[in-house]
């Protein structure tokens, strides 16, 4: 038996005692990303659930955690940071806390565009050697209302594979290292990989996905922020073995340069190429965000999902059929309703209800 079916055979040993445990009151929710993404997620998921854990890629290389990556050879803090401002509580405990955390110094000296969240969950590392023990204790100094995990405990360098990265160039395939680079490629992206091809998962994310009854993949951009949860080997085994159900979250526009010209339909098959084995429950848009919604249900029904489209979108945010160049954002409460609606009307319906 090889190592990877070996490590398969325990993953689901593992789902089996883990969902054989008592279940709360609440919902346990997983949800995977990074960036603004991710934040969106979570900003409306805290809405209704508490016990919710966000489990964020560790691929940035740009802006002040790509500084203080080569610098001190971190992790880069700054995906993990806005994933613990956007769990900070709606009283002014909480948002005098995200604004601290996510505060710029601005400078001409080497402090210049830092954040402070990222030097504090720095030097936590730094002072207690353990990634999970020093976002759990920033956590709790903000009233955080969830967890936030990396997914692995190793920096990843992200790659992708671009037709026409060189205009002069538009049909041949180049390398694009980076993921700072890869999210604002020109071409067009045609894969992703993680350097080195096989990290190490974070155990906690692993168990939390495992232990999870619902988990949330997206919104983010897709190849630098949602793929590489699906590229960590343990992880992916985690998400295929889990009897969680697992919910895919679409964007509301194009990304440009990483998506231009994506339909809804074509985030979810490069998703399917990357990840074959994974299967979904829910597919969830944003139903001004689709143009084609029989090509949509049809992508969709390939991953074993169903489509859910809602109304999540602020009002302004561009549509799937705008121009990308505009800023598009979900709205939390319409998303947290979105969520909510999802997991009471799809699956076991589950001790929470």
């Amino acid at each position: 038996m090889t190592g990877r079916n070996l490590r398969l055979r325990r993953l689901r040993r593992s789902t089996h005692v883990l969902s054989s445990r008592k279940r709360g009151a609440q919902p346990k929710v997983v949800a995977l990303g990074g960036g603004m993404g991710l934040s969106a997620s979570l900003a409306a998921l805290r809405r209704i659930t508490g016990d919710l854990t966000a489990v964020v890629t560790v691929a940035d290389d740009g802006g002040s955690s790509g500084r203080l990556r080569e610098e001190l050879g971190v992790l880069p803090p700054g995906d993990l940071r806005k994933a613990l401002a956007a769990l900070c509580g709606d009283d002014d405990w909480g948002q005098t806390w995200a604004r601290v955390i996510q505060h710029r110094f601005q400078s001409k000296g080497d402090l210049h565009e830092h954040a402070v969240g990222n030097l504090l969950i720095v030097a936590l590392w730094e002072q207690f050697g353990d990634h999970v023990q020093a976002l759990d204790l920033v956590g709790k100094l903000l009233g955080a209302h969830g967890r936030v995990l990396p997914m692995s405990a190793v920096p990843l360098e992200l790659q992708a594979l671009v037709r026409g990265h060189d205009p002069a160039r538009p049909d041949d395939v180049d390398t694009v290292r980076g993921q700072a680079t890869v999210a604002l490629t020109p071409g067009e992206v045609q894969s992703v990989h993680l350097v080195p091809n096989d990290p190490p998962a974070v155990p906690e994310a692993v168990e939390a996905v495992l232990d999870a009854d619902w988990v949330v993949l997206g919104p983010g951009s897709w190849f630098s922020s949602v793929i590489p949860h699906l590229l960590v080997p343990e992880l992916l085994d985690a998400l295929v073995a889990t009897k969680a159900r697992r919910v895919l979250s679409l964007n509301l526009a194009p990304q440009p340069g990483e998506t231009d010209g994506f339909s809804p339909q074509r985030h979810l098959e490069v998703l399917g190429r990357h990840a074959p084995k994974l299967a979904l429950d829910v597919v969830l848009a944003d139903e001004a965000a689709v143009p084609d919604r029989e090509s949509l249900a049809v992508a969709a029904s390939r991953l074993g999902a169903t489509v859910e489209l809602a109304p999540v979108a602020s009002p302004g945010s561009p549509s799937q059929g705008e121009a990308s160049g505009g800023a598009s954002k979900h709205d939390p409460e319409l998303l947290a309703a979105a969520y909510d609606r999802i997991f009471r009307m799809h699956g076991r319906i589950g001790p929470w209800r």
